[in-house]
């Protein structure tokens, strides 16, 4: 007999042998039929997996992300086996879970395209009812290349010759379909249900532009047919709240073939950008910041001692100048360092806190580019924090309480999770698990939820990273922490302590928006458009009747304006309801319309976006309205 542990802490016996799909039917007759992956002492595993010790046992349904990863995994496995089976001689490459669904690449002679997705769904749905059991295959690396090559899988031979000598290799074989594959996959295809592809793309083999461009089919799938329904439904809102699409119809940015990832704002997406960062100086300047501004080219030297020439260089851009090698900044981080070196601080000036709004670029592939969510430059809220060790935990939980107060305002949930040190990573590992815990006893300290992203953090030190809820459900990750030990070390900046001694300070690197631009692009599509009265471009548009309510109109926007509400007159010889349709889809939060009795009493029929004909009013209860909803950030 051997030993099961459970996630509640209970023990249970079971015959040597058993396997964890018969552990899962013990323990209910629900969970033997909704568990699709299990987890045998921290590692997870097929149901298959037989019981040969004692054991830490846990399952994961759909409700459980590696539930959900697991499940869209196996059904890009079915992706893969229907596109064979219907256009033989397509080469494999590569199949993850993605958020929301996966993807399959494929290197075919024939374009993929709308209509072809119909006929692979449906061939998807014949493998799904025959209900193919996942059967794991372990294989010596010479048989595994051997059976590949055989194939004429060119990819799945690159992979493998990749892999360390010493590497486990293994296969998952469903029906007469076989791939390479670290598993662990659900029990067999009859449990995936529902399937959709949903779109094509193009996608560079491995993701460089050196390589040969495939065929990515994107897909998604659920148990329950509801399910799918549901996230459909989601889907066709998401197309309707686009940024790129509103950002267009409301004049707030573009994207122009003159500078591809580049964006350019118009006057109104400035109007709510710069309520955006009027916002954030108003709030750090409550908290302690102190704003700076850093060269958007800096030389050579600075960043090999930063480490960004040698570990992020493929992102960067290069000039030369004066015949010497310089970039374009990708961080902000190195220049405020700089501004913390330039002069002498004392241990009472501690904790040093500098803000900035800082313009940086990245090289990110044009396959990539998406919107203001995914660009090559954007202005990043950045914030650094130089302070004694000792203060370190009550300046993160600082900081967690901004973001926190940041996100209400705007009305977002998020949720927590802390990165760890990556592989790739500068300094020693006690200061990296010095850092860590630091970072953990400030989460704990609020009683934060929180995930653990192993091998996850910055090269220079672990962090928090704040993932923000929209109104469809989506996560975005936008705030950071990052408590850093090494670039004070690099850069050798000092404090004189009470000792009178040199000493060496800690750093927080941080970011609330992350970036203003795809904070904008989340926000625009939060509100479908229609952005609370104190972010709208336009705040009240003025609309009088006929030409003689002009001069009345005029009036009432100067009126406006004298009180920095931004306001619109429509003097157009148009009907009036075709002004309000117009404004209306256009988002503007107030319409006031002005006829004669308007401009006899001195008032303003007040009409709402969404609450519509509100009344008559004096045109100073109005301003005392507007201003009030302002001035509370109403939601």
């Amino acid at each position: 007999m051997v030993k099961v542990t459970l996630k509640d802490g209970s023990v249970r016996e079971y015959s040597e042998g058993t396997t964890l799909a018969g552990v899962a039917a013990s323990i209910s007759g629900r969970l033997g039929r909704e568990a699709l992956v299990g987890k045998l002492d921290g590692k997870l595993v097929d149901l298959s997996t037989p019981l040969k010790k004692d054991a830490s046992v846990e399952f994961y349904t759909f409700d459980d992300e590696e539930g959900r990863r697991v499940f869209r995994h196996s059904t890009s496995h079915v992706l893969a086996q229907a596109v064979q089976k219907l256009f033989p001689g397509i080469r494999l490459a590569i199949g993850p879970a993605i958020a929301d669904g996966y993807y399959y690449d494929f290197d075919s002679p024939e374009k993929f395209t709308p209509e072809m997705l119909e006929k692979i769904e449906s061939g998807m749905e014949a493998i799904i009812k025959a209900d193919l059991p996942f059967e794991r295959m372990d294989m010596e690396r010479g048989r595994s290349l051997e059976f590949f090559d055989r194939a004429g899988e060119n990819y799945k031979v690159e992979l493998i010759n990749d892999l360390p000598e010493d590497a486990a290799i293994s296969c998952y074989r469903q029906g007469d379909f076989t791939d390479l594959c670290a598993g662990p996959h659900v029990p067999s295809t009859g449990r995936l249900k529902s399937v959709k592809l949903t779109s094509l793309a193009g996608a560079y083999w491995r993701g460089s532009e050196k390589n040969k461009m495939l065929q990515r089919v994107y897909g998604t799938s659920f148990p329950k047919k509801s399910m799918l329904e549901e996230h459909l439904a989601r889907i066709e809102e998401a197309k309707k709240r686009d940024h790129r699409k509103l950002g267009a119809e409301l004049d707030l940015f573009s994207i122009q073939d003159e500078g591809p990832g580049f964006p350019f704002f118009h006057p109104k997406g400035m109007a709510l950008r710069n309520e955006l960062e009027n916002f954030w100086r108003e709030e750090h300047h409550r908290r302690g910041y102190q704003e700076i501004r850093t060269p958007v080219i800096l030389n050579r030297t600075m960043w090999e001692r930063s480490g960004h020439w040698d570990h992020y260089k493929e992102n960067m851009y290069f000039t030369k100048i004066d015949e010497l090698d310089y970039a374009v900044k990708p961080m902000n981080c190195p220049g405020g360092m700089l501004v913390y070196k330039s002069r002498l601080h004392s241990y009472r000036d501690l904790p040093v806190r500098m803000g900035e709004l800082g313009l940086v670029h990245r090289h990110e592939l044009s396959g990539v580019l998406h919107g203001l969510m995914r660009v090559r430059c954007f202005t990043q809220d950045d914030a650094h924090i130089f302070m004694l060790p000792s203060q370190a935990k009550d300046e993160i939980i600082g900081v967690i309480d901004l973001v926190d107060y940041f996100y209400s305002v705007f009305g977002f949930k998020y949720r927590v999770e802390l990165s760890t040190r990556p592989e790739k990573a500068m300094g020693s590992d006690e200061v990296w698990e010095m850092a860590t815990s630091t970072l953990e006893d400030a989460l704990q300290s609020k009683g934060m939820e929180y995930k653990v992203n192993e091998g996850d953090g910055a090269f220079y030190g672990p962090k928090i990273d704040f993932h923000l809820e929209d109104c469809l459900g989506r996560t975005w990750q936008c705030g950071t922490i990052q408590l850093d030990f090494q670039m004070p070390e690099k850069f050798d900046l000092t404090y004189v302590g009470e000792d009178g001694q040199k000493h060496r300070p800690v750093m927080i690197h941080r970011v609330v928006f992350g970036s203003i631009e795809r904070f904008i692009g989340i926000l625009t599509e939060h509100f479908a458009g229609a952005f609370p009265v104190w972010l709208a471009p336009v705040q009240a548009r003025v609309l009088p009747i006929t030409g003689r309510h002009v001069e009345y109109a005029q009036k009432v926007m100067e009126r406006l304006d004298g009180e920095d509400i931004r306001v619109e007159l429509d003097d157009r010889n148009e009907k009036v309801n075709y002004k309000i349709r117009e404004a209306q889809g256009q988002k503007i939060p107030y319409m006031l319309v002005l006829g004669d009795r308007e401009a006899e009493n001195g008032t303003v029929a007040v009409r709402h976006r969404t609450a519509g004909d509100i009344g008559s009013m004096g045109l100073e209860e109005f301003v005392a309205r507007i201003k009030d909803e302002i001035k509370t950030k109403k939601i």
